[in-house]
């Protein structure tokens, strides 16, 4: 039994009727509705997976857990310290089981759940984010709970975790649990036999990998530095991987020699001493000017040298500072300006700081350092990235330095509200890609992506949005969101299409591409579709509208899935007939026509017409428009048996009537 109205029969060996009203039987189909939680699932692209495989050095301890995870059904939890890699341990754990299985939208899955603390969508329950299915033989999980704070929080934590462990063992499927560090106290005794506890890899081994997936020129002695040596039994693993991506990016830049030595040295400088020299500059550089000039070019870096003076002015303005009174000409050229702080301008005239990761090190100075100007900088950047000097790629580079920046701090609302700004400014069929950028950003943060999930919510449910958020919001579901909570990506972009407009309509096309090759997110569409289609009022009709054309012949997962379709059909016919018929069963027609295999969709669509004579008399006459339209035979032979299917739910509807006698007459009936 489950909580709500209904009763749910498992493991049945025949046709159940479970309510009220006629049953209809598609064998060979799975029509049964999926056990729900309420969970929301998180996906692990398998591209970021595959990039990690290559890079990852296992852990003490891990071909244990590796060990004990293989067994269909097992669930193993990792205990270790922050640092040690304990969330790509468990990533990797679950990727070695094998190779993910899209053909079909049931096979095998690999997710992440989210915290039992993580707020959730409002209206969730109602048509918020969907809830998706049971665990299935195979499937993969990961829930990473390193993150609980409190003793409260974890408790909750081990409530839903003893659920979903019987789920897990239940179905077969696999489960790694990344467990909070700090709590081993709270650890119940019974999760004991299936807690393995990860201990540090070698942090050579984690630079030699990285560095060799970068096809870096270096020897192991080159590695055995005393420099490094405190780095590889201290640092965390994403500090180590860190430090061999800026190896790559000196050698790469051509600025800073041409051995690896030389790349290496630019690296450990830029891991170990940047907070310091920067430090240092800002304590030298005591003048507004200097100071905003720092700050322009670290978050201008590589643009014109044009455009960075512009900037720059315009961050003077904007913090208030009052121009000097000398002219032009009589104050220090910008060019000494930019060399007494170490700015070097190339050939091109694009400004770049001498040493490597500079410019990084002075944006997280001063937004760490100054956060009564964090409001300020905003405005600021919300003009300055618009600036006409700059390319696609600078302003790419700006909102993605500005929103680290804001992140980090704490102030994900400047990130958003930047990329409404943008985005309502806009014009043109195309939207803002520094508003799509900042969103992709967002959503993709480990801290702050809930967030974002949530105020895109609120922004499709709101009343009123421009045309070109509404392209925003539709890109940042399709290029971003749709990668990694496909579920989450299709309500909001539902909501969108059923607004008004050529924005709305691009949101409804990029929603049907989304679900069209995905038979379970096909079915959340249309049971989001058809909950307002069957309410009586105005609200309706653009969920009508929606669902009719995704029920088209062009719109099905292939193979079609004939329970889904009666359901959504039953829902267009209850519904008084509309031009929007035509199209939906001409595509069926038409399909049934050139593909014998398809007939079964003339059946099915009798049968969701629930014998209504209104609407069987729609069908009769739209199919004879069809076969009438081209004199084909084949078409004339798809129509008759059609007619066919509707003269036997006639025959069978008004043989049930005269066998209810005297009973009351439906309203249709009384037509």
């Amino acid at each position: 039994m489950t909580a709500q109205d209904r009763v749910t029969v498992n493991d049945a060996r025949g046709p159940v009727n479970n309510g009220p009203g006629p049953q209809y039987v598609f064998y060979g189909a799975r029509a049964a509705r999926r056990i729900r939680r309420s969970a929301e699932p998180l996906r692990i692209v398998r591209e970021d997976r595959l990039h990690l495989a290559d890079r990852f050095a296992p852990p003490v301890n891990y071909r244990v857990a590796a060990d004990r995870l293989e067994k269909p059904g097992s669930v193993v939890l990792l205990d270790a310290q922050p640092g040690t890699g304990r969330r790509a341990a468990a990533i990797m754990l679950l990727h070695e089981l094998g190779e993910d299985d899209d053909t079909d939208a049931g096979d095998v899955r690999f997710e992440e759940l989210p915290t039992p603390d993580r707020p959730r969508d409002k209206d969730g329950d109602k048509d918020g984010d969907a809830r998706p299915a049971a665990p299935g033989p195979g499937d993969r999980f990961l829930l990473d709970l390193s993150r609980v704070a409190d003793e409260e929080a974890y408790t909750e934590a081990q409530r839903r975790l003893a659920g979903l462990r019987t789920q897990v063992q239940e179905a077969r499927a696999h489960l790694v649990v990344v467990l909070p560090s700090g709590m081993t106290h709270a650890h119940p005794p019974e999760l004991a036999p299936h807690t393995v506890t990860l201990e540090r890899p070698r942090g050579i081994a984690v630079i030699t990998r990285h560095l060799r997936m970068d096809l870096m020129p270096f020897s192991p002695a080159d590695l055995e530095r005393p420099d490094l040596r405190l780095l590889y039994d201290r640092s965390p693993m994403r500090e180590l991987a860190r430090l061999a991506g800026l190896v790559r990016t000196a050698r790469d830049s051509g600025r800073f020699g041409t051995d690896f030595a030389s790349w290496l040295d630019q690296a450990l400088r830029a891991v170990t001493d940047r907070a310091t020299e920067v430090g240092q500059r800002v304590a030298t550089a005591r003048t507004a000017p200097e100071r905003a000039l720092l700050l322009a070019a670290a978050v201008f870096e590589e643009a014109h040298a044009d455009t960075v003076h512009e900037a720059w002015r315009g961050l003077l303005k904007t913090v208030g500072h009052e121009d000097e009174a000398a002219t032009e000409l009589a104050r220090m050229d910008f060019g000494q300006r930019l060399t007494a702080l170490g700015i070097e301008r190339d050939p091109d005239g694009r400004l770049r700081f001498k040493q490597l990761a500079y410019a990084d090190a002075v944006r997280t100075y001063f937004w760490a350092n100054f956060p009564g100007l964090r409001d300020k900088l905003a405005e600021w950047i919300g003009v300055a990235a618009g600036l006409p000097g700059l390319t696609t790629d600078d302003q790419m580079n700006i909102v993605v330095r500005f929103g680290e920046r804001s992140l980090a701090a704490g102030r994900p609302d400047h990130l958003f509200d930047l990329a409404a700004r943008w985005a309502n400014g806009g014009t043109g069929a195309s939207s803002d890609p520094r508003t799509v950028a900042a969103l992709e950003l967002g959503l993709s943060h480990e801290g702050f992506g809930v967030w974002f999930r949530r105020r895109m919510y609120d922004c499709v449910n709101s009343n009123s949005l421009s045309d070109g958020l509404v392209r925003a919001l539709t890109a940042a579901c399709v290029q971003s969101l749709a990668l990694t909570h496909p579920d989450q990506a299709v309500v909001r972009l539902r909501h969108l299409a059923v607004r008004e407009g050529e924005a709305a309509r691009a949101a409804g096309e990029a929603l049907f591409g989304l679900v069209g090759n995905d038979h379970r997110l096909y079915r959340l569409l249309m049971d989001r579709l058809r909950v307002p289609a069957r309410r009586d009022s105005r609200a309706a009709e653009p969920p009508l509208r929606l669902l009719t054309e995704l029920l088209s012949s062009d719109r099905v997962p292939d193979p079609p899935r004939w329970p889904d379709l009666f359901l959504g059909w039953e829902t267009v016919f209850s519904q008084p007939p509309t031009k929007l018929w035509n199209r939906l069963v001409k595509s069926w027609l038409d399909t049934v026509a050139c593909d014998r295999t398809r007939e079964m969709a003339l059946d099915v669509m009798v049968r969701a017409a629930h014998g209504r004579t209104i609407a069987l008399h729609r069908l009769y006459t739209i199919a004879c428009d069809w076969a009438g339209e081209a004199r084909d035979p084949a078409r004339t032979a798809v129509a008759a048996r059609l007619w066919q299917h509707i003269d036997q739910a006639q025959y069978a509807r008004a043989d049930r009537t005269q066998r209810a006698g005297t009973g009351p007459r439906t309203t249709e009936e009384a037509r």
